[in-house]
């Protein structure tokens, strides 16, 4: 059986990359990518603690951040194309949409 904070060490790793990558990326995408990375990172400590006392209830609030990673995605990636098409880049620092 492995023990529980193998789970929380991977998921502090895979949070910590991505959380990194937030920082770092100048493209939407990787910035968009690194976004779902610490959602499952959340999700797989979730899960480990779920399983670990086990409880149903870790395993329900993972159904939750899937159901809104899978709408963020919709709605994220329909946004990112929205400001392709107008600005013909992905650029973090060139997209100024909101400025006046």
């Amino acid at each position: 059986m492995v023990p529980i904070y193998y789970y929380l060490i991977l998921s502090a790793i895979l949070f910590s990359i991505g959380v990194g990558a937030f920082l770092i990326k100048r493209n939407i995408i990787s910035v968009f990518m690194s976004i779902e990375l610490m959602l499952n990172a959340v999700n797989l400590t979730f899960v480990a603690f779920a399983h670990h006392w086990h409880q149903v209830s870790g395993q329900i609030f993972v159904f939750f951040v899937m159901v809104v990673a899978a709408a963020e995605a919709a709605v994220g990636l329909a946004i990112i194309i929205a400001i392709f098409r107008t600005r013909a880049t992905l650029d973090v620092d060139r997209i100024d949409l909101m400025k006046l």
